[in-house]
């Protein structure tokens, strides 16, 4: 089949694509236009425009020298604030020292009986003092604090010292002028800028840079600018107010520059943060307003750029991406989207260094990260819209077409439209090993049932189709696997542990119901179920996912076994045939033989010697048929699970155990924990073969011991998760060496050390053990060495924990507690 895209998308393909491509450029710009007028962005503008500040490294001014009112300087003449008298000797120093002019940082708004004295010295030379500005009252009006007469009158011009603090508390622009509606105060700094310009006041460096067309010498109310703070934000010429006094400081230092005197001093100066805080702290006022003049002097002040211009440039790489999303694939795409906001970001810092303008990337670079996955979304949108038509079409088509699918014949176009072709191409494809599968399902001899994730049948394959049918339920599709089941009674578990086969009986038919995650690991292993009809069978479930390992749903096998349960009726009976029929001819000579031994007929027979040898022919044929019968039953039958100590089954093997354990002089000790609870260790067992299995374990450590030794049996309950009970049993017998414990629980497997005197037995009875406990459950470990005695022990769920069927393991066992049986022995 020849795919032809064109036709296939047609024209409303075409207009969807422009419509959705037209609205994410509509989204794009409203989110540049958000963050341009309304401040969306406003924190991240702050964050690039301090981070691109502090790596910047303007060249600073050398016409300005700081005298800080320091801590040595209030060490040296005492508590602040100071007399006037102070203030003017520091006046008449500078001005013997040819200071250009002197800017005070200090309101001096309160009379002082030196007021006279100081303005004489501040009349010197070109003075600047600041004003306070107050906040507005309810008319709108400032008020305005001015230095005391006589200092006003002398001062050569006053200024405000307000700085513009942003909305995270950092000064980054200063405001050329303030005041309200009747009045406007020019900052302190703008005077002796503009005096510098106007020749008033003669610098060392010459005349100050113009900035930007004598904009600031117009400027007029409400003008800001950017102050360009850097890491060189300290550099100017700092010296102590008290060394100034003294005569310290060489007049060279202070020679045609403006001299700034301000409060560094801890505790009484005002500290602002700016963007360079972070690398040093921050700013005293003095210094701040000292960057501020240097700004002035040099000309290096910032401009924001206007908004139109900022939403003008702030547009272009907008513009070039959706251009690009016309052209380009979606790798290619992303591509052009980090190439535009990373030249975004060089723009912006280009035009920061280079022409002392600020214009922010964050909103192009926002609008950038919005626009791209949006666009992807979006497209992804129409991709799947399209694929979801093209499935349609082939859940239309009841038959596979007879010829092959043709090559799909290249085009130029959209690269999504292009796999969109293929897409159709492969669905056919599909279609085709769909069809496959089926009949290779249909042709599998064994009943096969596919279900759905909510456990619906959508599939029944020939032969679960006639295997239902004789068995009278009806066609299986659209039901439940539950109700298809239901009828079925359970027979047993696949998984040997009886506790599994206890919790399957407590929920049937629960577990035929796959949506159920509790019994997913049972039903995986397998049920034995038998049908109204009397038939068994064997249902096992097993969950399909796809290619990304997710839950697809859930196919089940249905396989007769009726010959395999006559198969193991019949073993029953060859069991019962040697547990009965041909143990009592062995039981009858050991009778016979007792009977005449008793009657003292073989004191001095010659025979005595060959009746001997009957007898002990006989009880060994005799042990081993017991033996062996107990194993199997112990391997095969269906355990009588009760709750029952454990404490009380070690008391009663140990009983069973005594006579032999007396007549060597070895002594059994039992020890219980604290922690093993009141009722000994509860466990859910079958009395008689948990008793059997701990009668062996103790009957090898009396036979296997030598006389006068000991025997310790203790028990534990670990509190994990779940709870287990723990048995040790340690013996002081010849041991085992490392390479026999690998065989230590096969059937007719004895081993025999050469120190160790000979001992009979039919080397079934560890195996029965090993039987015993892993159908329990449980497990068990051996830890041993030659010549220093052997300690088994033994690890079974605790009862509590029986029920809880979501602690069982993929293989339907519980879930073992970290805690290792051979360090627990070595305890013990």
């Amino acid at each position: 089949m020849r795919v032809k895209p064109p036709a296939r998308l047609g024209r409303s393909f075409r207009r969807r694509f422009l419509s959705e491509w037209a609205g994410v450029g509509c989204a794009g710009v409203l989110i540049v236009i958000l963050s341009i007028v309304w401040q969306w962005t406003a924190g991240a503008d702050q964050f690039v425009y301090d981070r691109f500040l502090a790596g910047r490294a303007p060249s600073m001014s050398s016409d300005i020298a700081i005298v800080e009112i320091d801590d040595a300087s209030i060490a040296a003449l005492g508590r602040w604030p100071w007399p006037r008298s102070i203030h003017a000797r520091l006046a008449e120093q500078l001005d013997q020292a040819g200071v250009a002019a002197i800017v005070y940082d200090v309101p001096f708004t309160e009379p002082s009986p030196d007021d006279d004295s100081f303005a004489k010295a501040l009349a010197a030379r070109p003075a600047y003092l600041p004003i306070v500005l107050g906040f507005s009252d309810e008319a709108g009006a400032r008020e305005v604090v001015l230095p005391v007469a006589p200092l006003a009158n002398a001062a050569a011009g006053l200024g405000h010292v307000n700085f513009e603090v942003d909305s995270d508390g950092i000064v980054r622009s200063v405001a050329l002028f303030e005041g309200d509606a009747h009045q406007h105060w020019p900052q302190l700094m703008v005077p002796a800028w503009r005096a510098a310009r106007g020749g008033e006041i003669t610098l060392s460096g010459g005349a100050p840079q113009t900035i930007r067309g004598e904009a600031l010498a117009r400027a007029g109310r409400q003008t800001r600018f950017l102050v360009p703070f850097s890491a060189h934000a300290q550099i100017h010429r700092r010296v102590s107010f008290s060394d100034v006094l003294d005569g310290h400081v060489p007049a060279e230092w202070l020679r045609d520059r403006v001299a700034l005197v301000g409060v560094t001093a801890s505790g009484v100066q005002d500290r602002f943060a700016t963007p360079v805080s972070g690398m040093l702290g921050p700013l005293p006022g003095v210094h701040i307003h000292a960057n501020v003049l240097d700004t002035l002097l040099n000309g290096t002040a910032i401009e924001p750029v206007s908004r139109p211009w900022a939403l003008l440039a702030s547009l272009v790489p907008l513009s070039l991406l959706l251009a690009g999303f016309l052209v380009l694939s979606p790798w290619r795409a992303l591509l052009l989207s980090v190439a535009l906001g990373v030249a975004s970001l060089a723009a912006s810092a280009a035009l920061l260094d280079g022409a002392h303008m600020w214009l922010s990337p964050v909103p192009a670079v926002a609008a950038l990260i919005f626009v791209y996955p949006m666009w992807n979304w979006r497209r992804l949108e129409m991709t799947m819209a399209y694929l979801r038509k093209a499935l349609c079409r082939l859940a239309d088509e009841p038959y596979l077409l007879p010829e092959a699918p043709a090559p799909v014949r290249e085009y130029a176009g959209d690269a999504l439209a292009r796999q969109m072709a293929r897409m159709a191409q492969t669905a056919q494809r599909l279609q085709d090993m769909g069809r496959f599968v089926w009949d290779s399902l249909d042709s599998v001899p064994q009943p096969i049932l596919v279900a759905d994730v909510r456990g619906v049948v959508l599939i029944a394959n020939q032969s679960a189709r006639g295997a239902l049918e004789r068995l009278g339920v009806c066609p299986a599709e659209g039901r439940s696997m539950a109700d298809v089941f239901s009828e079925f009674s359970l027979v047993k578990s696949i998984d040997p542990n009886p506790a599994t086969l206890a919790f399957a009986r407590a929920h049937w038919p629960a577990p035929l119901n796959p949506v159920c995650a509790k019994f997913a690991a049972l039903m995986e292993r397998g049920v034995q179920v038998r049908s109204p009809d009397g038939h068994d069978y064997l249902v096992r479930y097993a969950q399909r996912t796809t290619a990304q390992g997710e839950s697809a749903g859930w196919i089940a096998g249905l396989a007769e076994v009726t010959a395999l349960h006559e198969a193991e009726r019949q073993r029953e009976d060859a069991l019962q045939l040697l547990s009965h029929d041909m143990r009592s001819p062995q039981a009858s000579i050991v009778a016979l033989v007792e009977t005449e031994r008793q009657r003292g007929t073989l004191d001095a027979n010659p025979l005595r010697d060959v009746m001997d040898r009957i007898e002990r022919s006989a009880r060994r044929s005799l042990a081993l048929a017991d033996d062996f019968v107990q194993l199997a039953r112990a391997e095969s039958k269906t355990y009588a699970l009760e709750p029952t100590s454990f404490a009380e089954l070690l008391i009663d093997a140990s009983d069973e155990v005594w006579p032999q354990a007396r007549a060597r002089r070895i002594r059994i000790d039992t020890v219980f924990e604290d922690y093993a609870g009141d009722e000994g260790g509860l466990i859910n067992a079958d009395r008689s073969l948990m008793t059997r299995a701990l009668v062996n374990i103790l009957d090898n450590a009396v036979k296997y011991s030598p006389p006068d030794t000991r025997i310790v049996c203790a028990i534990r309950v670990v509190k994990s998760i779940p709870p287990r009970v723990f048995c040790s049993i340690r013996d002081e017998g010849y041991g085992i060496s490392r390479e026999d414990q690998a065989d230590l629980f096969a059937p007719f497997r004895r081993f025999h050390a050469a120190q160790q005197p000979e001992a009979r037995g039919t080397g079934l009875g560890l195996a029965l053990v090993k039987t015993v406990v892993t159908r329990h459950g449980g497990h068990v470990y051996v830890k041993s060495d030659p010549g220093e005695g052997t300690t088994f022990t033994l690890a079974l769920p605790a009862y509590a924990t029986l029920d809880d069927r979501s602690r069982l393991d993929k293989d339907g066992e519980l879930i073992d507690e970290p805690e290792n049986g051979f360090d627990l022995a070595t305890r013990l």
